[in-house]
């Protein structure tokens, strides 16, 4: 059966609750049951993290070295910064997509700039909660196409 680990950054917890007019008002929870059945209609297991701590990110990546097909990824803030991140992605060799709820390319500029993007399978962004069934859709074909 195909593994996928589902891995959100910083203040992702805070979603519903956090800047409503950038990231919508559906919870962290509400994104995690739709994925839970999407992967079930697709007989995919699916495991779900959330830190505001780059290690414990990083030590989850890790661990999934030789258990997860795939990794879905929202880093947060840590997206335009994390070296460190970056490097666990491309040290597991895990295929991952990274998402995003707002558009970070028409946002402040700091934020235009992924540390992540060269090193992961592809990036969505800008489709509010959906970008996580876009990137989890994307992830899937890509695992089920080698």
């Amino acid at each position: 059966m195909t593994t996928v680990l589902v891995l959100n950054g910083p203040n992702l917890n805070m979603l519903g609750v956090r800047e409503p007019g950038v990231y919508g008002t559906m919870t962290l929870a509400e994104i995690e049951a739709r994925l839970a059945s999407l992967a079930s209609e697709a007989d995919v297991s699916i495991d779900f993290f959330q830190s505001n701590h780059e290690g414990a990110l990083i030590d989850r990546i890790q661990a999934a070295y030789g258990q997860a097909d795939g990794i879905l990824i929202n880093p947060g803030a840590y997206t335009h910064y994390s070296y460190a991140l970056r490097d666990a992605i491309a040290g597991c060799g895990i295929p991952t997509v990274e998402v995003h709820m707002s558009n970070i390319h028409k946002r402040e500029a700091f934020r235009h700039q992924s540390v992540i993007a060269p090193v992961a399978v592809g990036q969505i962004a800008g489709f509010g909660d959906k970008s996580y069934d876009l990137g989890f859709s994307a992830l899937l074909d890509h695992i089920r196409r080698g």
